[in-house]
């Protein structure tokens, strides 16, 4: 619990807390098609200063990246029914339309093969589910803190 509230505290300063407009507050998209991560994600990251969107699959989430320049994209790489790896797909149209977005992937179905593609269509983290939200929260800490991601590095 000590380390969840050191990541909440440091997110809470470094985003300026609650009193910002909502204009000014980092946006988030969290792409997943587990309701409950969703929910969780949405809940812990709108308390820490996020304004946070939520999509269940990549049509979805599609949409909601043309119309929205996202600061950090937490997504899952497989979506949907079949399961299949469409995240992937995913990281390139993010790519294209808003490189500066940080990506993180959170799935439960990763290879070293998975990860190397994902990292190569421009995935800047690669976690594997299950995972705490305080350990979500210190690689979301670390890639604001980090040099924004160039243009031209997009894939």
């Amino acid at each position: 619990m000590g380390t969840l509230k050191r990541v909440s505290g440091r997110l809470r300063r470094m985003l300026g807390g609650h009193d910002r407009a909502p204009e000014a507050m980092p946006r988030l998209l969290v792409v997943d098609d587990e309701e409950s991560i969703c929910f969780s994600m949405s809940e812990y990251f709108s308390h820490h200063g996020f304004k946070v969107d939520t999509a269940r699959d990549v049509e979805e989430a599609e949409k909601l990246v043309e119309n929205t320049r996202y600061t950090v994209l937490i997504q899952d790489l497989r979506l949907g029914i079949n399961k299949s790896p469409d995240g992937l797909e995913l990281i390139s149209i993010v790519r294209r339309t808003n490189p500066e977005t940080r990506i993180i992937i959170l799935t439960a179905y990763g290879s070293a093969e998975m990860e190397d593609e994902a990292r190569e269509r421009g995935a800047d983290a690669f976690l594997r589910k299950p995972k705490p939200l305080s350990q979500v929260a210190q690689v979301v800490q670390g890639l604001l803190e980090s040099r924004p991601r160039r243009a031209a590095r997009s894939a």
